[in-house]
């Protein structure tokens, strides 16, 4: 089963009533499991392999600002568009850890072009803009835990 299948597989039992879905092979064995609308993953392996999972208290957005809380509350976030996770996994800001980020907070990025990556079962995906305009704020930590369709940038499209 390929990232893709995977992805494929969670985007059904979010969008449906199912509370439980298991697939199993004889090599693989996956369970997506709802929790109050929240997806729970927990892929399993027949071989020696510590089991991932990705709980929603593990996976809650981390705001980064130097504005005092009472004016991030009084911020109005409707002009913004939000680039979303398409996938569960971890968040990196760089290519690798030797490498410079792909944007940061000012940055003018066009549809199209790379703004992190997700490392899902030891693969990395590029993560694009679906979006032009200028990054305005990260939702989310470096090597943070993220959820299927999880904020991780706003973006100012004008």
């Amino acid at each position: 089963m390929d990232i893709k299948e995977i992805q494929n597989l969670i985007k059904f039992v979010s969008k449906s009533d199912v509370a439980e879905v298991t697939y199993k092979t004889d090599e693989f064995e996956i369970s997506i499991k709802t929790n109050n609308g929240s997806i729970v993953y927990a892929p399993e392996v027949s071989r020696p392999m510590p089991t991932i999972a990705n709980h929603p208290a593990a996976a809650t957005p981390t705001v980064t600002s130097n504005q005092p809380e009472s004016s991030q509350a009084e911020e109005d976030t409707s002009k913004y568009v939000t680039i979303k996770s398409p996938m569960i996994g971890t968040f990196y800001r760089k290519p690798s850890p030797d490498k410079e980020v792909f944007v940061n907070v000012g940055d003018t990025v066009s549809a199209g072009s790379i703004v992190c990556v997700i490392e899902a079962m030891k693969l990395f995906n590029e993560i694009e803009s679906e979006v032009s305009g200028k990054i305005v704020k990260f939702l989310v930590d470096d090597a943070s835990p993220v959820e299927f369709d999880q904020p991780l940038f706003l973006v100012d499209p004008s």
